[in-house]
C-alpha cells in the first residue's frame, strides 16, 4: 500500500470530522427550537380545539344562508401548501410536495409556504399566488394574511374548494402529511336550535368563521414547524451517528495499511541487513 492512499484516508478523515461537527451543532439548535415549538404546538391545538368547540355550537338553520356555506360553480381549487425554507430535514419536505404534487391541477391556484415547495411548483409552471417564507415560530400576522386572501377568492366565486396540505405533528417520532378541506363549511346534523346571538345569528357566524378560520391556518402553521424540526433533529442525529461509524472503518482501514507500510518497511531493511552481512 502506499503513502498516498494513507494521506487520502487522513484526508477524508478529517473531512468527515469536519462534517460531524456540523452536523452535531445542527442537531443541537434543532433539538433547542423543537422543545420550543412543541410547547406552542400543545397551546396551538388546545387553543383550536376551543374555538372549534365553541364555533361549531353557532352552527343553526340561519346561518347556512352564510358565504362560508356557499358551493361555487368554478372548477378551480386553491391548495395552501406548507413546506420549509431549507433541505437537511430528512423526508419532510418530500413527503408534502410529492402528495401535493399528485393532488393539485395545474389550473389550481396555489399559496405556498416554504421557499422549498415554492421552488418546486414555481419550476414547473403553477398558478402560483402567494410566497411566504416559513417563520422561526407561527405567525398570527401570517395565519391573517393567508385567510384575507382565501377569503377574497372562495366569497368571490374565484375558486370551489379550499384545502390545505401541511405536515400533523404526532409526536416527536411521528408526523403525518394531511390534507384538510377549509372552505366551503359542511352542514352537520346536530344543530343548536336554542341559541339567542346579537344582533343577528348570520353576523355572529360569519364574524366567528374568520377566527375559526385563522386559528385553523396558525395551528397548521405551528403544526408543521413542529415536524420539520422534529425530523431536521432526527435528521442530524443520524448523520452524526454514521459519521462516526464511518470514522471508525476508516480508522481501521487506515491503521491496516499503516501497519502494512511499516512490516513492508521492516522487512526491506532486515533483508538489507541480512545481505550485507552474507558479503
Amino acid at each position: 500500500m502506499s503513502k498516498g492512499e494513507l494521506i487520502e484516508i487522513k484526508r477524508r478523515i478529517k473531512s468527515i470530522k469536519n462534517t460531524q461537527k456540523i452536523t452535531k451543532a445542527m442537531g443541537l439548535v434543532a433539538t433547542a427550537r423543537f422543545k420550543r415549538l412543541r410547547g406552542i404546538v400543545e397551546f396551538a391545538d388546545e387553543y383550536f380545539n376551543e374555538v372549534s368547540n365553541t364555533f361549531r355550537k353557532l352552527y343553526c338553520d340561519e346561518v347556512y344562508d352564510s358565504k362560508y356555506f356557499s358551493e361555487n360553480n368554478e372548477n378551480k381549487d386553491l391548495f395552501i401548501i406548507i413546506t420549509s425554507n431549507t433541505g437537511l430535514c430528512g423526508s419532510y419536505n418530500s413527503n408534502i410536495i410529492n402528495f401535493a404534487n399528485e393532488k393539485v391541477a395545474k389550473e389550481d391556484y396555489l399559496i405556498l409556504i416554504g421557499d422549498r415547495g415554492y421552488q418546486f411548483f414555481k419550476r414547473r409552471e403553477y398558478n402560483v399566488l402567494m410566497n411566504i417564507p416559513i417563520q422561526r415560530f407561527p405567525s398570527f400576522d401570517d395565519a391573517q394574511m393567508i385567510f384575507n386572501l382565501i377569503d377574497d377568492y372562495f366569497t368571490k366565486g374565484k375558486v370551489k374548494n379550499i384545502y390545505i396540505v401541511y405536515t400533523k405533528f404526532i409526536n416527536s417520532v411521528r408526523q403525518e402529511v394531511e390534507m384538510l378541506k377549509i372552505l366551503p363549511f359542511e352542514k352537520i346534523q346536530e344543530k343548536n336550535k336554542e341559541i339567542l346571538l346579537e344582533p343577528n345569528k348570520l353576523q355572529v357566524f360569519d364574524f366567528s368563521a374568520k377566527i375559526y378560520l385563522q386559528s385553523f391556518i396558525y395551528n397548521s402553521l405551528a403544526n408543521a414547524l413542529a415536524s420539520e424540526f422534529a425530523m431536521r433533529m432526527t435528521a442530524m442525529d443520524s448523520a452524526t451517528k454514521n459519521s462516526g461509524e464511518l470514522l471508525d472503518k476508516l480508522q481501521l482501514k487506515y491503521n491496516r495499511i499503516r501497519q502494512g507500510t511499516i512490516t513492508q518497511e521492516v522487512t526491506e531493511i532486515v533483508s538489507g541487513a541480512e545481505a550485507l552481512n552474507s558479503n
